[in-house]
């Protein structure tokens, strides 16, 4: 678990203050000489008093090693957490109450062909993943040598971080952005309470679509069928409970997202030259992703003669995956390709190990794997599979099994990874050949260059599903079969458009005249209220420039509280609650500010009381128990033409809803922040919190240096300043924890920021330093050129091969 000459200083640390970091066992020198074995050539390591490092190597074989060893160095434990998650090695240090976790992800570790996964990604891939792997090692060794530089992490709970091998980089899939399959299951459970019709209020399908009843298909699922695929893509949680149990559906699973709560997506957009107001291309981009300490995503340089990029990525993976290469720039949103089918077997009742297909019992394939668990005996996982994919619930009782084929176990789709093909691209031509093998996430990816072109290149594998949709679940029996995937050309894309600007934000944003019943790529999109929001805002500016764009990704104006005030506008009401609230939203200007006592109100009542009336209102009693919120642009679309849905009397039984869930809403204010409506705030509902893992495992003295918040936050899930949160609680879920404006061609004026902070260590000022930046809409100027990272340089490690680490 770790090396033995090591335990002692660990430990000596720790008992130096189990819940507190030593400076003695912490601190960093400001400058620094490491020998390191590995490395062919000096290289640098500048990090810029925004914490940012970057990597200055004489070659690209030392550029991703010294990647790796950085990453090592500055988010070690993140990393590690990251490798033990994804190929299901956490009861190895945490016990067995992770043995469950264990099993769920090792389903989803892609266990093909090694040769065809390498191929995939280009000649690059390998060598690359495998002079990374080696960087995180040496880093590994370095520490055995300097044992008081492990991280906190370590010391607390007594383990030692892993070796990594090239495959490790991209065997792990389930950490990636999953694609409907909770949808399925929540849609299923709508047709088997009600009926297909009643679903659309709960998800509007677009374009417009009719879904049907799979043949042979009983919508009525185990509770549970989820259960295993959610343990699987969480993430990891440790509690003193969880590190003392053995039953892991207790103390794990709780760790578990409601998937109707989550909503992640992003923002993109690219300006031409002509409506830039520098003369040149721009390009802004703000990922939305779950909020952690430290920090999802890490922002890098990696220069070499050959290759100098600089901007984001997930620091246990190289490269970056947004940013730019020095003759072009790169951003992403999601583009909402389906992905993900739930297949439903019949089991032998003879043998619960065999499926039926296409008329004959096809036996699953078991793996049976050993998983070593801290403190215990080594546990047998067996894991079943079927043709389809990882078997994740039995229902012997009916001789039902239920099994996940997804797009991402194919080879070549280890999320972000492919960027290793379009990192060196330096046109359009070759950026859209680049990316016609990109598997996942599926995306919008954005570009510009130094010419002054500018594009949308949407990227992923697109199964073809020749007779049905994607949309439910289909039994496994044989007839609803991928008949291969959609090539490249067959996507949109576009080059220069003439309005001088594209920007994407989740939207289903398929061209008119696409033919989307042919192709079925998905019909399941984000909300489109922020791409409405930004794209009002473009076409608005004559000139477009960088401030522009800094001001536009934290816009906090929201479409659907504008929609609403519009509504109530006309209305009255005999109840003095409603006519307190009706005066409060009169006239708003639908800014979800902080500070605004009506975006507070507004989404009381959007979250908790008008969603539930309407849902009351015009479905049958089963199917609006049979699920949560119901989609947001169905709701607005029915009480603006409410005709479509309330029957007789349409627009009395509208404002009825309108007017008693408001009221209710009104009075819940009250009860939440007082009786004067004026001192009401919105920041003092929804707040922000990026927790640490080991959050829960601590005192509240160690928990604050590890979390970072909670601190009141705008915005909502309709702003271009993301800002989606629980309704039970108004915790933010997900958001745009970095942001990006790339100034292309005059690189050292780009701009950026990341939540909370570079660093990985919480003893690190880098660890929660751009925490206020953030959430005051601020950033730093991300540096290019050698000459201006020297100006800025903070700390200087200066890495020197040697034929030992020790």
């Amino acid at each position: 678990m770790q090396p033995r000459h090591s335990l002692a200083v660990i430990f000596a640390c720790a008992a130096l203050g189990a819940l507190s970091v030593q400076p003695a066992c912490a601190e960093r020198a400001p400058d620094e000489t490491i020998t390191v074995e590995g490395l062919s050539r000096p290289t640098d390591i500048l990090i810029d008093k925004w914490g940012v490092p970057h990597i200055f190597a004489e070659n690209e074989h030392d550029a991703f090693f010294v990647q790796g060893f950085n990453a090592a160095r500055d988010r070690m434990f993140q990393i590690d957490l990251w490798r033990r998650r994804g190929l299901g090695e956490l009861a190895e240090v945490f016990g067995p109450a992770y043995v469950e976790q264990d099993k769920a992800t090792r389903l989803f570790v892609y266990r093909g062909d090694m040769a065809a996964e390498w191929k995939r990604y280009g000649p690059d891939a390998k060598p690359v993943a495998t002079r990374f792997a080696a960087g995180v090692n040496a880093y590994i060794d370095w520490l055995a040598a300097h044992p008081d530089r492990l991280p906190y992490e370590f010391r607390k709970v007594g383990y030692w971080p892993a070796k990594w091998s090239a495959e490790d980089v991209v065997r792990i899939r389930s950490h990636g952005l999953t694609r409907n399959l909770t949808s399925e299951v929540a849609r299923a459970k709508v047709a088997c309470k009600s009926n297909l019709d009643a679903d659309s209020v709960r998800f509007g399908l677009q374009p417009p679509w009719q879904t049907h009843m799979p043949e042979g298909l009983d919508p009525c699922l185990p509770d549970d069928v989820l259960k295993v695929f959610t343990l699987a893509t969480q993430n990891v949680r440790v509690t003193r409970d969880s590190l003392k149990s053995a039953d892991a559906s207790t103390t794990v699973i709780a760790a578990a997202d409601n998937p109707e709560e989550v909503t992640e997506g992003s923002n993109n957009w690219v300006i031409s030259p002509d409506k830039s107001a520098t003369g040149r291309a721009i390009m802004a981009n703000d990922p939305h992703r779950a909020y952690a300490a430290p920090s999802l995503r890490y922002i890098q340089q990696v220069s070499a003669p050959t290759l100098d990029l600089i901007g984001g990525g997930e620091p246990s993976a190289p490269g970056v995956s947004i940013g730019h290469n020095g003759a072009i720039a790169f951003g992403l949103t999601i583009f909402n390709i389906d992905q993900e089918d739930l297949y439903v077997y019949e089991l032998n009742p003879a043998n619960a190990h065999e499926y039926r297909y296409k008329g004959r019992w096809e036996p699953m394939r078991i793996v049976r794997e050993q998983i070593a668990v801290r403190g215990g005996q080594p546990v047998t996982a067996e894991l079943a599979f079927t043709r389809h994919g990882p078997v994740i619930y039995t229902d012997n009782e009916k001789h039902r099994a239920f099994a996940v084929r997804t797009a991402w176990l194919e080879p070549g789709m280890s999320p972000y990874f492919d960027s290793m093909r379009y990192m060196r691209a330096k046109n359009y031509a070759q950026f859209k050949q680049d990316l016609s093998t990109w598997g996942a996430p599926t995306v919008n990816q954005v570009y510009a260059d130094t010419h002054g072109d500018i594009g949308w290149v949407p990227s992923g594998l697109a199964p073809k599903r020749p007779n049905w949709d994607g949309l439910m679940p289909v039994p496994g029996d044989g007839r609803y079969e991928w008949a291969g995937f959609w090539p490249r050309d067959d996507m949109p894309s576009a080059f220069n458009p003439k309005d001088g600007y594209f920007t994407t934000s989740n939207e289903m944003n398929l061209p008119a005249g696409y033919p989307y019943k042919e192709r079925k790529l998905g019909f399941e999109w984000t909300n489109g209220s922020r791409h409405q929001r930004i794209d009002e805002v473009l076409k608005g500016l004559q000139k477009v420039s960088i401030e522009d764009s800094e001001r536009l990704q934290n816009d906090d104006v929201s479409i659907p509280a504008r929609r609403l005030v519009a509504l109530l506008a006309p209305l009255s009401s005999d109840d003095a609650d409603t006519r307190a609230a009706l005066a409060l939203l009169k006239g708003w200007d639908a800014h979800m500010r902080a500070d605004s006592a009506q975006a507070a109100l507004e989404e009381v009542w959007l979250s908790r009381h008008l969603g539930r009336a309407f849902k009351q209102a015009v479905l049958p009693k089963a199917a609006a128990d049979a699920f949560g919120p119901p989609d947001t642009a169905v709701l607005l679309d029915t009480l603006e033409h409410p005709d479509a849905r309330f029957g007789d009397n349409a627009q009395t039984k509208r404002d009825t809803v309108l007017l008693s869930s408001l009221g209710d809403a009104y009075r819940e204010m009250v009860r939440l922040q007082g009786a004067e409506a004026s001192a009401w705030q919105w920041g003092k509902l929804q707040t922000n919190l990026n927790a640490h893992p080991f959050a829960d495992l601590v005192d509240d003295d160690m928990r604050a240096k590890l979390d970072v918040g909670p601190i009141g936050k705008g915005g909502s899930a309709y702003t271009p300043n993301q800002s989606t949160y629980r309704a039970s609680d108004f915790r933010e879920t997900n958001g745009p924890s970095f942001r990006v404006i790339v100034d292309v061609g005059n690189w050292d004026n780009s701009r950026a920021v990341n939540l909370p902070g570079e660093s990985g260590d919480p003893d690190n000022p880098h660890y929660r330093d751009l925490a206020q930046m953030w959430l005051n809409g601020e950033y730093f100027p991300l540096l290019y050129t050698r000459a201006a990272v020297e100006q800025a340089t903070e700390t200087r490690i200066h890495l020197v091969p040697g034929a030992s680490t020790r």
